[in-house]
Parts: structure tokens; sequence; C-alpha cells
């Protein structure tokens, strides 16, 4: 294995097992503005029919700015965030310490902007922000469905330059996928410790693990498994999905020989590797040129240092403007202080904003 798909599989390995992970918040400020936060249910026409199960009714988690119930003619840019691998919607917002972080930013002059938190977890933890028959199309269900609700239900700017995209970890992946192949959706983006960017191999994979695969009665069966073979079969529902092979309707990187031992799927192998970004970002240089700004950071103790940084590199020889920032932390303790201090400045920043419609 490649040392910086070894260290993208060890992050994710090593990564608190909670739902929630306690980080610090920056100090309150006097005075904020007060945001509103609703809590709706979005359905994704993307997400039927998902053969594992997972529900097309999504909760979403919505971030109003100060004015919006007093000033009825005012429009707003959108802001849409994407949560990490094995928690949810609720529990990012948690991690980020939403809305204070959202509030602080206000009161430090950063534009209003209406902010969205879809919930994208299924039963093995988490979409991958993929297009799968077993999953659901979550590619989609972000990068269309959900966009069209939010712009149908909310005084919103319905153009691509005030909509922005940021993801962490899992997320981080999804707003790299959805953002390189949906310029035409975003015009901003921004990659918190984006995990999964090169090819993903058998780390991880064992004979034990494929045998208590080999004992699922069906895909509910994986909260009872440990964390890491619940992500793998995160990734194979995600980027391996076989609709002909009940209960999983998935397929797996390792398979048992005629003597029982277990080899590689190199077929298998071969699809991960087509999922990763840094496999594909050479196919959309011309949608990475749209936007109007490309952020990404990532602790320097954080594994997923080395794949951040050649996603970089990558954007550095085709000449497209990106902001790299490798900050003081790990994979999750400063992610609330990024979210006020660069974050909400950041998409305040470069997305277009009109205070009428």
């Amino acid at each position: 294995m490649k040392r910086s798909a070894l260290l993208c599989t060890l992050a994710l390995m090593t990564a608190p097992v909670q739902a929630q992970v306690n980080t610090a918040a920056p100090a309150a400020i006097a005075g904020a503005p007060a945001t509103t936060v609703q809590t709706i249910t979005v359905h994704g026409a993307a997400l039927e029919h998902a053969l594992e199960g997972d529900s097309a009714d999504r909760e979403v988690l919505v971030v109003l700015p100060p004015s919006y119930g007093r000033d009825r003619n005012r429009r707003y840019p959108v802001v849409y965030a994407l949560h990490g691998y094995s928690i949810g919607a609720r529990q990012w917002t948690g991690e980020i310490h939403v809305p204070q972080v959202i509030e602080n930013a206000y009161a430090q002059g950063a534009q209003e902007m209406i902010f969205v938190f879809p919930d994208s977890k299924t039963a093995h933890n988490g979409s991958m922000y993929s297009s799968s028959a077993t999953t659901g199309d979550f590619e989609t269900f972000i990068s269309r469905d959900l966009v069209a609700y939010i712009d149908a239900h909310y005084r919103t700017i319905a153009r691509r330059e005030s909509r922005g995209l940021i993801g962490h970890s899992m997320g981080g992946y999804g707003a790299s996928r959805i953002g390189m192949k949906h310029a035409d959706v975003f015009g901003a983006l921004y990659l918190m410790s984006p995990c999964c960017l090169s090819a993903r191999g058998l780390f991880g994979v064992t004979p034990e693990a494929m045998q208590a695969y080999a004992a699922m009665k069906g895909p509910s069966d994986s909260a009872s498994l440990p964390w890491a073979q619940r992500g793998t079969l995160a990734a194979a529902a995600a980027w391996s999905p076989n609709p002909k092979n009940p209960p999983l309707y998935l397929d797996l990187p390792m398979a048992a020989g005629p003597s029982g031992d277990y080899k590689p799927r190199e077929d298998v192998l071969a699809k991960w590797a087509a999922n990763a970004p840094l496999s594909f970002v050479d196919q959309y240089i011309g949608q990475l040129r749209r936007y109007s700004a490309i952020a990404m950071d990532v602790g320097d103790k954080d594994g997923l240092k080395a794949d951040t940084a050649r996603l970089h590199d990558v954007l550095d020889s085709y000449g497209i403007a990106n902001s790299f920032t490798i900050y003081e932390g790990d994979h999750t303790n400063r992610v609330a202080f990024r979210f006020q201090e660069q974050v909400v400045p950041f998409f305040s920043q470069h997305l277009v904003s009109g205070k009428r419609p």
C-alpha cells in the first residue's frame, strides 16, 4: 500500500469511535446576534429504493441568519456543510459548536448566510456521499434534491455564485467529489481534513473480518461490528455495490479461494481506486477552474495531511488558485475554531450576496 493511502486508512482506523467527539470552542462573544436553528426532513428522490434499506427522508439542520425573520425581502447565500463518518449532522454541529461559532463570526463582521447541515448516515455509518444502488445516490441528493428543496422553501440567492460547499473528513471527501463534478451548482469550495482522497487498499480487511461479514443476515447487523469493519462495509456499499449479491448488496475486496484462503479481489479494489479524488481530479480541472475560491486545511497531527497536500499540489500544477493551510491540531480538536475563524469568513468573502431579490 502506498504511504499516503496507509496514512488515510490509519487516520480513519484510529479516530474516536464515540458518536460525538468533545471539542473545545471559542468563547461566546457577548451581544453576538442570535440565529434560528430549524430541524426539517427533506425527501431525496435520488435516495429512493436503496437496496440496504436506508431512508430517503433525511434530517437536515438549517441555521437561519439573525435578520431572516425580520427582513422579509432579503435573500441569502447558502453554505452546504457535510459531516464525517460515524456521526450525523446533529452530532457534527455539536462538535463544531453550531450555532455559536456562526453567531460569533457574524459578530466579527461576516455577512449573513444560511447554513445547511444534511444527515447522510447510513446502515454502515456513512454514505461516502457517493452514487450507489445500495446506499442511494447521495451525490445527487446533495447537489440536486437538497439544493432544490432549500431554494424552494427558503429565501436563497438561487445561483451557483451564492452557494458554498464544505465538508470535514468523510464530508471533506464528499465536498471534493461533489465539488469536482458539480461546479455548475456551487461557487466556492472548502475541504476540512478530507479523507479517502487516495485509493484505499486492503488495510484492515482480514480473514476474520470476512468471516464476520459472511455471518451477517442483513445490513443492520453491522451495528454490532467494530468501527473499522463497519467502515469497510461503508466503502463497499458506496463504491462496489452489487444488486445481485444479497443480503448486503455489495462486493468486498477479498474473497475465499477454493482452498479456503482469502485473496484480494483486484476488480473490487479497482472500483474503489476509481472513486478516489486523486485518481479522477485531472478529469475535472475545467470544473475546478469555475470556483471563485477553493480552500483546504488539515491539522499537523492528522494522518490525512499528506493526501490533502497532494491535492493542493495537483491544483497548483494546473494553475488553479487555492488556499492550503496546515494548522496546529489533530483531526477534530480545532474544528470549531477553524469553522468560526476561517470557514465562515471564507464564504462571507467569496459568495455573492444580495439584500433584495
